[in-house]
């Protein structure tokens, strides 16, 4: 989800007045409650490593408004924005923030380390692309039940650039996995300027070789991220075809 250029065209709305309202109200939420974690790990109150998601709020909402009940979701360090989208309660992520015991891993995970079955939220991962190939781990669960459910697995720009995730292109389309690749590029993978660490700028073409689609959209926009999710190709519609195994 690369940020294109100020001057690309908004893209057109087909969310209702409460949609929109809703879009707003969780983007708020993300920002806000980022801010204040930002000020608890500034006043030494949030142990280990805090990994703010301030400016990309617009990606994980635009793909949660075209996720439907029993979808999974799985990413990296930088999660609170996701656990927020799907739904898990702000005081259940901040106790587990400050260590305390209501959090949502009792306050032993931390900012990198919370999951919640209820919400199908299967971890921040701390390892940089490990959380690729557990995403499809979990889309093979799926495919097994014969259900239609799909998995978002999150990946940065850094991410993009470890051999597991191609491993795990290769494996999902060889078993036709329900699995939706989400590259959130920033620009920035920790403090290394995507420029330096890549020859290949083109991320979301990355997985073609693999007959893998892929589009790249402004994920400052959150309709421009809810449009492609909703079409037949490339995402989300797309891996929710029939799933059963094959014989």
């Amino acid at each position: 989800m690369a940020r294109k250029p100020a001057a690309s065209k908004p893209a057109p709305s087909n969310s209702s007045k409460d949609e929109l309202l809703k879009f707003y109200r969780d983007m708020l939420l993300i920002r806000r409650f980022e801010e204040k974690a930002g000020q608890l790990y500034g006043m030494g109150l949030i142990g280990g490593f805090c990994h703010l998601y301030i400016g990309q709020e617009a990606v994980v909402v635009g793909l949660e408004a075209s996720s439907k009940e029993g979808d999974k979701r799985i990413t990296s360090y930088r999660d609170h924005g996701h656990m927020l989208a799907c739904g898990m309660d702000p005081r259940g992520v901040m106790a587990e923030l400050t260590g305390r015991e209501g959090g949502y891993s009792k306050g032993k995970g931390g900012s990198m380390h919370m999951f919640s079955r209820e919400k199908h939220f299967y971890g921040g991962h701390g390892i940089v692309a490990a959380q690729v190939p557990l995403g499809a781990g979990l889309a093979f669960a799926d495919k097994y039940r014969g259900n239609d459910n799909v998995t978002f697995t999150y990946f940065g720009d850094g991410a993009a650039n470890q051999g597991q995730v191609y491993e795990t292109y290769n494996m999902a389309e060889l078993w036709d996995l329900p699995v939706v690749f989400v590259i959130e590029n920033n620009q920035y993978a920790m403090g290394t300027s995507v420029k330096r660490s890549t020859k290949s700028t083109s991320l979301f073409g990355r997985g073609e070789a693999f007959g893998i689609p892929g589009e790249q959209v402004d994920g400052m926009d959150v309709l421009a991220v809810k449009a492609p999710a909703k079409r037949p190709s490339p995402t989300a519609a797309r891996a929710r075809a029939p799933t059963s195994l094959k014989s």
